[in-house]
C-alpha cells in the first residue's frame, strides 16, 4: 500500500528536494549556463518545505479560532517571504513588497482583534476555570484563617484558662496539704473537675475539627449519629457513595451539620430529613424541612461559609427555601 507524500518521514522530503534541486543545477550547467534559472526551481521547492513544516505546526495547535488565527498568520507569513525572495530573485529595484506587507498586516491584525474579542468556547470555559481557581483559593485561604482563629480561641477561652485554673488550684493544694488536709483534698476535688472540663474542651475543639465517628465510622454512620442528638425527628435515606475521600466526607458532614443546625435553630420545624441522591462522580445529598423557610447564602451566616468550604472542592449549595417552607438544601461535591 503506497504511502502519500505528505506522510513521508521529514529526511525523505528533505532528501527528495536537495536530490531535484542537484538535477536542475547539474542541467544548467550541462546545457550551457546562462540565466541561471535553477534558483526558481530551489524557490519553489523552498517554499513548499516550508508550507509543509508551518502546516504540520498549524496541526498541534487545539482545534478552535486560535488554529484558525494560527493557520491565518502561517500564510501571510509564507507569503510575504515569497514576495520578498521574488524580489530579491528578479533583480531587486523598487521594493513593492511593502505593500504586501501592509495588505497582510491589516489581514492579520483584524484577525487577531476579533480572536481576542470573541474567544472560543474552550478558551471562555478555561477562563472561567481561572476564576473559578482564584476565588476558591482565596476563599480557602479565608476560611482556613477563620477556622484557626476560631480554634486558638476555643483553647484561650476554654482549655487553656481551665488549665490555668487546674495549675493554681494544684498550687494552693500544695501548700496546705501538710497545714489543713481536709482543704486540700477538697481543692484536689476541685483540681479533678476542673481537668475533666478541660478535657471536655478539647473533645470540643477536636470534635468541631474532624468528629471522631467520621474518622471511624465514615460519613453515613457520621450523619445518623449527628441525628440523633437533635432534639426533632430526622429521617435518612440511602447512603453516600463508597470509597469517596476523606476531604468530601469532612466538606459533606459540616454542610449537612450546618444545614441541620439552621433547621433547630431558625426554622420552627417538627421534622427534617437528610437524602443522599445516586449521582455520576458526586456526593449529592439533599437536606430538607418542614419549616417557615426563608434561609438564604449571604455573608456572615453559616450557609456562605458552608458554600466557601464547598467551593474549594469544586462543591455547591442550592437553597430553595421560599417563604411560609418548604425548605430544601442540595449540596453537591465532586468525587
Amino acid at each position: 500500500m503506497s504511502v502519500p507524500p505528505w506522510r513521508w518521514p521529514a529526511r525523505v522530503r528533505i532528501g527528495l528536494a536537495a536530490a531535484v534541486s542537484a538535477t536542475a543545477g547539474l542541467l544548467w550547467a550541462g546545457t550551457g549556463g546562462g540565466d541561471f534559472w535553477p534558483r526558481w526551481v530551489w524557490f519553489g521547492l523552498a517554499t513548499v518545505l516550508a508550507a509543509d513544516q508551518l502546516l504540520r505546526w498549524v496541526l498541534r495547535v487545539p482545534p478552535g479560532r486560535r488554529r484558525w488565527l494560527a493557520l491565518d498568520g502561517v500564510l501571510c507569513a509564507l507569503i510575504a517571504t515569497d514576495d520578498v525572495a521574488i524580489w530579491a530573485l528578479s533583480g531587486g529595484g523598487v521594493f513593492w513588497p511593502v505593500f504586501t506587507f501592509l495588505a497582510l498586516s491589516m489581514v492579520l491584525g483584524t484577525h487577531a482583534f476579533l480572536v481576542s474579542r470573541h474567544p472560543d468556547d474552550r478558551e471562555r470555559a478555561l477562563a472561567e476555570r481561572v476564576d473559578t481557581l482564584t476565588r476558591t483559593r482565596r476563599g480557602a485561604v479565608e476560611s482556613q484563617v477563620a477556622e484557626l482563629k476560631r480554634v486558638e480561641r476555643d483553647l484561650h477561652d476554654g482549655a487553656q484558662a481551665r488549665l490555668v485554673s487546674l495549675g493554681l488550684t494544684l498550687g494552693m493544694a500544695q501548700d496546705l496539704i501538710h497545714r489543713d488536709p481536709d482543704a486540700a483534698a477538697e481543692l484536689l476535688g476541685e483540681a479533678r473537675s476542673t481537668a475533666g472540663s478541660a478535657l471536655e474542651d478539647l473533645r470540643t475543639v477536636m470534635h468541631s475539627i474532624q468528629p471522631p465517628v467520621l474518622a471511624d465510622r465514615g460519613l453515613a454512620d457520621a450523619v445518623r449519629a449527628l441525628a440523633l442528638d437533635l432534639p426533632l425527628p430526622v429521617t435518612i435515606t440511602g447512603d453516600p457513595p463508597p470509597d469517596i475521600t476523606a476531604a468530601v466526607q469532612t466538606a459533606g458532614y459540616f454542610a449537612i451539620a450546618e444545614c441541620l443546625a439552621n433547621t433547630v435553630k431558625h426554622s420552627q420545624a417538627t421534622a427534617a430529613s437528610v437524602t443522599y441522591v445516586t449521582g455520576p462522580q458526586a456526593l449529592r445529598v439533599e437536606v430538607a424541612d418542614n419549616g417557615v423557610g426563608g434561609a438564604v447564602v449571604a455573608p456572615g451566616r453559616g450557609l456562605h461559609g458552608i458554600v466557601q468550604r464547598l467551593a474549594t472542592l469544586d462543591g455547591q449549595l442550592d437553597v430553595d427555601s421560599p417563604a411560609g417552607g418548604p425548605t430544601r438544601v442540595i449540596i453537591t461535591v465532586s468525587v
